[in-house]
């Protein structure tokens, strides 16, 4: 048909931020935009904790430790907002703080919640893999495990699930020793 052109569907980052402001997080997975559901308490206690945790190793490294919301532009139609993040000395100096992050993290962390964990494990795991990813937390309030996943050969894999009195090393960020009850303190129920 001539004259016709295709127009493109997908939902760029940069129109996502001219978008009015309605209240909702969302992210860009290929350009199909997602809401991000708002956070129980137990979620918002268990990144917290995660925070604290993550802010100490960086201060010993002179990285930085972020929580969401907080874009990670992977692409222009690629955007997530992992629940916790820690960008090394060499990924930070890519960081412009006055703008969302357009650098891969060092480690990326999920708290998994019934509306999100289908994408958790499936869809987001895929893309930051994807871009290159270096290690990935899943951590699961309900079971209180932190699962501990590593890039290897293009795809985030399991190195090994810990429990509630389990302690361990990551597998990427040296010196990072992590007790997975921390991920529990002040919990109510934990």
């Amino acid at each position: 048909m001539a004259g016709m052109r295709a127009v493109d569907p997908r939902v760029s980052y940069a129109e996502l931020e001219q978008w009015p402001d309605d209240g909702r997080r969302y992210e860009l997975y290929e350009g199909e935009p997602i809401v991000v559901p708002s956070p129980n308490i137990r979620h918002q206690i268990v990144v917290s904790n995660l925070h604290d945790l993550l802010r100490e190793y960086a201060q010993n490294t002179h990285g930085l430790a972020l929580v969401s919301p907080l874009d990670i532009v992977l692409s222009q139609y690629d955007v997530l907002q992992p629940d916790a993040v820690y960008f090394g000395p060499e990924k930070r100096g890519l960081l412009v703080l006055t703008e969302a992050a357009h650098a891969v993290p060092d480690l990326a962390v999920e708290v998994l919640s019934r509306s999100t964990e289908l994408r958790d494990r499936g869809r987001k795991m895929t893309l930051l893999a994807r871009y290159g990813l270096p290690e990935y937390w899943i951590v699961d309030p309900s079971a209180q495990i932190v699962e501990v996943y590593a890039l290897a050969a293009g795809d985030l894999r399991l190195d090994r699930a810990y429990e509630r009195d389990q302690a361990f090393d990551s597998p990427g960020l040296r010196g990072l020793r992590v007790r997975a009850g921390r991920m529990w303190l002040n919990c109510p129920g934990a």
